[in-house]
């Protein structure tokens, strides 16, 4: 079975390797509602338990991204970097990425984040964007840096494009289909991923924790996505969202960029109107992408006008971080997924543009982090840092003909 649906994947993004066009996104939809019929190898409910997870503290750190000299010519892997860095592949779509390993590295890689374990190494997942076997797939490395494991956390899922971490050590990995869904995913693969219908069923990108009000907010991949938000019925024994009931609402905007949130009747598609046209009042945004919650900020990119946006949790006031019509140094173009460092830099991967990395610094000046060069067809991907902040991974989701994975180290960042 897994054979066929792979076939059809592949019949569906010539090439398999290669992604799925927009043009076929409608295609991709009608066949996913035709094959499937409920969630693939996940279960409802009520969340992963894992068990105390004794995970060293994360280190104070400084940040030196205000720092960074100018891009040098690309290295031996393509990437131009700024003095003082490296770069390494840690993994190729389609190959193991440990030699002799039976777990071939996903294609198509997409949103990601990196955890903490208990030994003090960390774990990077990344979506795979394939639909019908798409998924998440995860490296382990050791405290050293060494890569030790690689192995999937989901399976037989559809377009998983970006997603969120979230404070209990758990990865959401999101649908970018019309019918899209939440998964749970245990990063350290112990336990079985869950589905969460509760975040509503859209053309979902990517969602954040507010660790205060115990919110999740989401994004919708749409030329009209909403930005949501769900509040849950109530907390779980930690005090986190309990993810399997709640009300799922949409954000409206005025003109002094206040935000209402609207109640959704129907979050998961019942009937005959899409999640995001069921209550006019609600703001359409322009292809919602990554977001990240930090320091009771909400940060999202929307890739259709090239803004990333911010969102103040306690004030409910909304505001542009990043506009490129009206920036000053336009270097970011083609937003998408997000991440924010431990000190506040958004940095901003671009989907085509000129394949970089972007940081917009706290006093909003963007700088080029990095450039991946001779893979103009591709997008980059699924930044994270690892808990020193000295190390960034992502992924040239296409790459020079299938998805490269890659570390970039250096001083990013420096302990307090």
């Amino acid at each position: 079975m897994r054979g066929g649906l792979a076939g059809l994947a592949a019949t569906l993004c010539p090439g398999g390797i290669f992604g799925c066009s927009k043009d076929v996104e409608a295609e991709v939809d009608a066949e996913v509602d035709a094959e499937v019929d409920g969630g693939f190898d996940a279960g409802i409910d009520a969340g992963i338990d894992a068990g105390p997870r004794v995970i060293p503290p994360s280190p104070a750190l400084r940040s030196l991204m205000s720092e960074l000299g100018p891009l040098e010519p690309p290295d031996e892997n393509g990437i131009r970097l700024p003095p003082g860095f490296r770069s390494r592949v840690v993994a190729r779509s389609g190959e193991p990425a440990l030699p002799g390993g039976d777990y071939a590295w996903h294609r198509l890689p997409d949103g990601g984040a990196t955890y903490a374990t208990e030994d003090g190494g960390w774990i990077y997942v990344s979506n795979s964007e394939l639909p019908l076997v798409g998924g998440v797939g995860a490296l382990r490395f050791d405290a050293s840096g060494t890569l030790v494991a690689s192995y999937p956390i989901l399976s037989r899922t559809h377009v998983n494009c970006a997603g969120g971490k979230t404070p209990w050590h758990t990865w959401l990995s999101c649908e970018e289909i019309a019918r899209g869904r939440v998964f749970e995913c245990d990063p350290w693969g112990e336990h079985a991923a869950i589905e969460r219908p509760a975040l509503g069923i859209f053309k979902h990108e990517a969602a954040a924790i507010d660790p205060i009000h115990a919110h999740v907010y989401l994004t919708e991949d749409e030329r009209d996505g909403r930005f949501y938000r769900f509040v849950p019925d109530a907390l779980t024994a930690e005090g986190h969202p309990d993810l399997r009931a709640g009300r799922l609402e949409a954000a409206s905007v005025d003109a002094e960029g206040q935000v209402r949130w609207l109640e959704i009747p129907d979050p998961l598609f019942e009937g005959s109107e899409p999640t995001r046209e069921q209550v006019e009042a609600t703001t359409a945004f322009r292809g919602g992408e990554g977001i990240w919650y930090h320091d009771g900020v909400i940060y999202f990119s929307t890739k259709g006008d090239d803004r990333v946006w911010a969102y103040e949790t306690a004030s409910s006031q909304l505001e542009i971080l990043y506009d490129r019509a009206t920036a000053d140094a336009p270097i970011l173009r083609g937003v998408d997924n997000l991440t924010v460092s431990c000190c506040g830099d958004v940095l901003v991967a671009e989907d085509g543009g000129s394949m970089q990395v972007v940081v917009i610094l706290p006093s909003g000046e963007p700088r080029a982090v990095l450039q991946v060069v001779g893979q103009d067809d591709s997008e980059v991907t699924g930044p994270a840092f690892d808990p020193s902040g000295t190390r960034l991974y992502f992924s040239s989701q296409r790459g020079d003909g299938a998805g490269i994975t890659y570390e970039v180290t250096g001083p990013f960042h420096e302990p307090v």
